[in-house]
């Protein structure tokens, strides 16, 4: 693969991250104090904050407010008053250890219709870690009820709006970064924000996207693009079959924003899958044709701290990565639990420290042998292409380098997994519980890859991502 090749691929997995555009339902944000209440610069408890640290060189410095000593950060109030907190405020988590090149960036989607004031109802946190060869993307839900440095507890998705609005130095950003570090343990270095236009704009300019759907999914969908929403009449039921899915702008900003029949977990799930399409639509030769178009459409429809130089400086990195060193992970339902808002009767969710330290220490941790390759799986096209490919995706998200190849389909139109011997049995008992398929004994191979896959007619591509084994 060539050098202009993986930066065109990297360019619109950037912009396309971030424009995965939440809904605008939650109850009303609490209001901002009064100018009295709100502490002037000078009063204001100083703070040491995570700066934006350039990428090269690639050495990033440890900032001095990286430290789980509550003193570190400003306390409760300090940028303006509310309500008592119906939870205790939690310590700062721990900083979590990452490699001296690291880059992390936030990537957001906004829910603004008009005007000024939005939340970041989608937030994914991107650690590209170019010395050990892996970028890992973990989804933050908009509902985790944490604590805003120097404010309150409230959703994360609302650290922005106050950041504006209560005049915390450095804005909505460095409130949502604080908030990140704070509560994650997770530094961030540079932000990047699409709004719901810039997203259509920017597939359209792609010639769409092939998103592999692995689950059938069913929503309420507007039955034209310009029907007005208000009306009951200009929605109808709508499904999208599992398979490798065509989809244009409008289409893919439908399947990554829904959720009335779902949830937010669930449309976490469907984003990422849009994400890793997007990453595969930069790599077709085609796309360079519209860089320049792609480029001008990017400057008018984001809001980033991040520049052309940081660009530049991962570029022999993107041209080593590999599809089984992307990974990709979920706060879900197994690092929070429910809660009800005294008050308001606000559905939130709250972190359970334990469980949220140890998905990111997996999902951060440098693969075990940096240098080893993954595991090899020759998946078999056979006679369902569309199949393979979504059994190939579900390898790629455990960390297997899943490889598409020719040849017949499976003799008696079941599921095989066909080993050579060369790999230890505790491998092979992860690829079929990756795959849901039951132990069968090992039909023996002379060469190629360690493992070959056979992909029947009955195979059953859907898998939650957020529980592999």
């Amino acid at each position: 693969m060539t050098l202009d090749r993986r930066v065109v691929a990297a360019t619109p997995l950037l912009i396309l991250a971030c424009s995965l555009i939440g809904d605008a339902a939650g109850t009303a944000l609490p209001s901002p104090p009064p100018p009295s209440l709100t502490p002037s610069a000078a009063s204001a408890t100083p703070i040491v904050r995570t700066p934006f640290v350039p990428l090269a060189p690639t050495t990033t410095p440890v900032p001095p407010a990286a430290t789980a000593d509550s003193a570190a950060w400003p306390p409760p109030f300090t940028f303006g008053g509310a309500p008592t907190p119906p939870v205790a405020i939690p310590p700062p988590a721990a900083p979590l250890t990452f490699p001296e090149d690291t880059l992390n960036v936030l990537l957001l989607g906004s829910d603004r219709r008009s005007g000024i004031g939005f939340r970041t109802d989608t937030i994914v946190i991107v650690s590209i870690q170019p010395s050990v060869g892996l970028v890992a993307l973990v989804s933050v839900p908009r509902d985790l009820y944490v604590f805003l440095p120097g404010y309150t507890v409230s959703r994360i998705n609302t650290a922005w709006i106050y950041g504006e609005t209560l005049g915390v130095p450095g804005g909505g950003p460095q409130l949502l970064f604080d908030t990140v570090r704070y509560n994650l343990g997770v530094p961030i270095h540079r932000y990047v924000l699409v709004e719901m236009e810039g997203f259509r704009q920017i597939v359209d300019l792609l010639g769409g996207i092939d998103v592999r759907v692995a689950c059938d999914y069913t929503d309420w969908r507007l039955r034209q693009p310009d029907l007005p929403q208000q009306l009951v009449s200009s929605w109808a039921l709508y499904t999208v079959p599992r398979g490798v899915v065509h989809m244009d702008g409008d289409f893919a900003l439908w399947y990554a924003r829904s959720r009335a029949r779902s949830s937010d977990f669930d449309r976490a799930r469907r984003q990422q899958e849009v994400l890793r399409a997007l990453y595969r639509a930069g790599l077709r030769p085609e796309v360079l044709t519209r860089l320049p178009e792609l480029y001008r459409t990017a400057q008018t429809s984001l809001r980033t701290t991040a520049s052309l130089e940081d660009a530049l400086a991962l570029t022999p990195f993107a041209t080593r990565l590999e599809p089984p060193r992307i990974r990709s992970r979920f706060i879900g339902r197994d690092q929070v639990q429910t809660f009800r808002v005294p008050v308001t009767n606000a559905y939130v969710l709250l972190p359970r420290a334990d469980a949220v330290r140890a998905l990111l220490m997996e999902a951060f941790a440098p693969p075990p042998e940096a240098e080893s390759a993954p595991v090899r799986v020759d998946v078999v096209a056979g006679s369902r292409r569309d199949m393979a490919e979504l059994a190939q995706e579900r390898l790629l998200y455990a960390g297997f380098d899943a490889v598409i190849v020719e040849g017949p389909p499976s003799p008696d139109g079941a599921t095989h997994l066909l080993d050579d011997g060369t790999a230890p049995p505790e491998v092979r008992a992860r690829l079929e519980a990756v795959l849901g398929l039951s132990p069968e004994p090992m039909a023996a191979r002379a060469d190629g890859a360690p493992f070959r896959l056979l992909v029947g007619e009955g195979f059953d591509p859907c898998f939650d991502s957020t529980h592999l084994p």
